[in-house]
């Protein structure tokens, strides 16, 4: 059954297929079950670019707690960087809290 649990969001950076980069378009979360991984629902992951063929596409399938975890380390990272950017770069970003999973 599907879910029908789908977030788009607008993505700028680089992706890898085989041995060429790609630039990004769109990273696309949703929520259904597994394709290619031996599990059940997963979250998915999927960085593309609109403007390519559709194998611009870097995917992958996460476990619900493992995608947990990975928006908590997320987080973190974000946190620090944005610590990095206003602190010792001066670059007056706005630190924003955030609360731990």
């Amino acid at each position: 059954m599907c879910t029908s649990i789908i977030e788009i969001a607008r993505a700028e950076g680089m992706a890898k297929r085989g041995d060429q980069w790609f630039p990004l378009t769109q990273a696309v979360v949703a929520y259904d079950h597994a394709r290619h991984a031996p599990l059940g629902d997963v979250i998915t992951l999927d960085f593309i670019n609109t403007d390519l063929d559709p194998g611009a596409r870097a995917g992958i399938e996460l476990t619900l707690e493992t995608a947990k975890e990975l928006r908590a380390a997320l987080d973190r990272a974000i946190t620090a960087a944005e610590f990095e950017e206003a602190e010792v770069r001066g670059k007056g970003v706005e630190l924003s809290l955030v609360r731990a999973a």
